[in-house]
């Protein structure tokens, strides 16, 4: 729980129809197998002490009164155990039976939550209640209602809800209700028959609920064990957090499956909605508690954090191409420019330009002639670099133009008196800024438009020399991360490959292999002298920490941990700790450089333009986010 992360379950128990003693003792054993694998939150499906197919023996005091005693055994029987469960059961009061949930945290029975929307067949056994009361059930007092959120005392954001069976799925679903007055968590005890494509539906629908609660669904799901006299219950627990699915459980089984919440994360996507939080409205607040204590991670956070996976990472690649060509299509266009400019230098960066640059003319129905890609060699350029530069530029049917800057660079170092072999920033920079302003000038002339070639993980670390490679008319590759980059370059490649484009495919494939470096220091012995994770720290590191900081707000010791996960058995933990280090001091330190980028398009949930994505002060000081 430390950091917001909670381990939260959701059981399948194999119980028999009616059978309250079997079943009593299946819901402790899995009480406490989850307890002890860390488990904070545990749900059991609707009416697990009885049943949910008992049919009118719903109607019996024998065994009404035999659920009853049941409870009151769960609640002391995981008195020692710290976990908040619900669990299922028929209730009696007043004169109506009610399909409830009850509450259950160290030995008390906290609330009782009666479905309030009943499907016909329900609505022959159970009764509706819009009153919310105090009542003795179970030998204790407790409260009765279907408005009841329970709050953690103990841990900040964490507030659940009940939403009982396909009450959910209902347009009169309370859920969003509840989760727009606070409630982080919706536990979601059901018991339906299977049906042909119900799985694959359900969990569509759990996933596109929990993204537009910003909220975790933990829904658990009768099982084989239920009467099958009118269809089978499959037992498909599901775990969902924000439009993710976190766990599933394999059909027709029973037992438990786990995964960990963030409730941190989702707090934090609710304060940038704005749309969350607030007065709890009608709700009634019943307290509980937990101890804090740090959550063993089911899972590793994944390594890459912008690159999902398998067949979603194609489609990813395919998605940020369009946006990205159709951005710099309608730029040109609107710009009433002639072509685009591209400063190709053979690296990742530049080579993604200008493919975004061939598919940008295609749209517009121009040749690709009226690109200008210009590679501008100096003191650090490679031939391997060069030559791909070179070789991808005329592939693609651009227009190559080589201009060496060896000469009017070194005009520079004379006129401001720097030393050729003083190979500090300024020897570096100077480049950088020399080929910015023949790129500059180039457009003037050509009536073009420079296309920016720096990616969102250089922005995030200020890697750019302030008014050189910095500066462009338009970023194409502003919004999308180096890790991410690579897949793109690949994706082309692949596809240039299936489209029998076999020398682009090469190129492609010899510039993914090809260090990342800036090569603005001589070659040793003819190769790149200038590694740039040698210096500022890998890149996978640095995208797993932008991700964490800024899409979530994350702590530094959270990101820590994460990272230390994520990485186990890659870096150590004081490896980890040193790049973070350097990842916050450089965030912090060249905020001033994002405060002025040119216009970009943005293709995730993370980007930096000073126009609304991300407002930082330049001077912000980042004694906070020391560690």
């Amino acid at each position: 729980m430390k950091h917001g992360i909670i381990k939260v379950a959701a059981a399948t128990p194999a119980i028999r129809v009616a059978d309250i003693k079997n079943n009593l003792t299946e819901c402790i054993r899995l009480a406490g197998e989850a307890a002890e694998r860390g488990a904070k939150i545990l749900v059991f499906p609707e009416l697990t002490l009885t049943g949910a197919t008992a049919g009118d023996l719903f109607f019996t005091k024998t065994l009404l009164s035999s659920a009853e005693d049941a409870l009151s055994e769960f609640a002391d029987a995981t008195a020692d155990m710290d976990i908040l469960a619900f669990i299922g059961l028929p209730v009696s009061f007043g004169g109506r039976v009610y399909n409830a949930v009850c509450a259950t945290n160290k030995g008390d029975i906290l609330a009782v939550i009666p479905k309030q929307q009943l499907s016909s067949a329900q609505a022959r056994c159970f009764g509706t209640s819009d009153e919310s009361f105090e009542v003795v059930f179970a030998g204790q007092e407790t409260f009765f209602g279907s408005d009841l959120l329970l709050s953690c005392d103990s841990v900040d954001d964490l507030t659940v809800a009940v939403s009982v069976g396909s009450e959910i799925e209902s347009p009169l679903s309370t859920t969003r209700l509840a989760a727009l007055s606070g409630a982080s968590v919706i536990v979601n005890p059901y018991a339906a028959p299977e049906l042909v494509c119900r799985g694959e539906k359900d969990i569509a629908f759990l996933k596109s609920e929990s993204r537009v609660s910003l909220s975790c669904i933990i829904r658990a799901e009768a099982g084989f064990g239920e009467s099958g006299t009118d269809g089978v219950y499959s037992g498909r627990s599901v775990i969902a957090e924000r439009g993710n699915i976190l766990s599933v459980a394999e059909p027709y089984t029973d037992g438990l499956i786990y995964a960990d919440i963030d409730t941190e994360f989702i707090n934090k996507d609710r304060l940038v909605s704005g749309e969350f939080g607030g007065e709890s409205g009608d709700y009634t607040l019943v307290d509980f508690s937990l101890d804090v204590t740090e959550t063993r991670l089911e899972n590793a956070p994944a390594r890459l954090p912008f690159v999902p996976e398998g067949e979603e990472l194609k489609k990813r690649c395919s998605d940020i191409i369009k946006i990205q060509s159709y951005a710099l299509a309608g730029r040109i266009k609107r710009s009433y420019s002639k072509g685009a400019v591209v400063g190709v230098s053979g690296g990742l960066d530049s080579t993604l330009a200008l493919l975004v640059a061939a598919e940008a003319m295609d749209i517009l129905g121009e040749s690709r002639e009226k690109i200008l890609a210009v590679t501008m060699p100096c003191f650090g350029t490679t031939k391997r670099t060069k030559g791909n530069a070179e070789r991808l530029a005329e592939s693609l049917g651009a227009t190559l133009k080589c201009i060496d800057i060896k000469a009017s660079v070194s005009q520079h170092f004379a006129d401001i008196g720097h030393n050729p072999d003083d190979f500090s920033v300024v020897y570096e920079n100077a480049q950088a800024r020399e080929r910015t302003q023949v790129l500059m000038d180039i457009a003037n002339a050509e009536g073009a438009l420079v296309v920016g070639t720096g990616d969102l993980s250089e922005l995030a670390l200020g890697w750019a020399t302030y008014n050189g490679d910095h500066m462009s008319m338009y970023g194409v590759n502003a919004g999308i991360p180096k890790t991410l980059m690579r897949y793109i370059v690949s994706y082309f490649a692949d596809k240039a490959e299936g489209e029998g484009k076999i020398k682009v495919a090469d190129v492609l494939r010899d510039v993914l292999n090809t260090p990342v470096s800036p090569e603005l220091l001589p070659p040793k012995d003819g190769e790149i002298a200038q590694c740039t994770e040698g210096i500022v720290g890998p890149y996978e590191l640095h995208d797993f920490f932008l991700w964490y900081h800024v899409r979530y707000g994350a702590s530094p010791d959270k990101i820590l941990r994460l990272a230390s996960a994520a990485f186990d058995g890659e870096y150590d933990e004081e490896t980890v700790k040193g790049w973070l280090k350097v990842f916050l001091r450089r965030f912090f330190s060249q905020q001033f450089k994002r405060s002025c980028l040119p216009d970009g398009p943005k293709v995730g949930s993370v980007g930096f333009s000073p126009r609304g994505d991300f407002n930082m002060p330049s001077d912000a000081v980042s004694a906070l986010w020391n560690i």
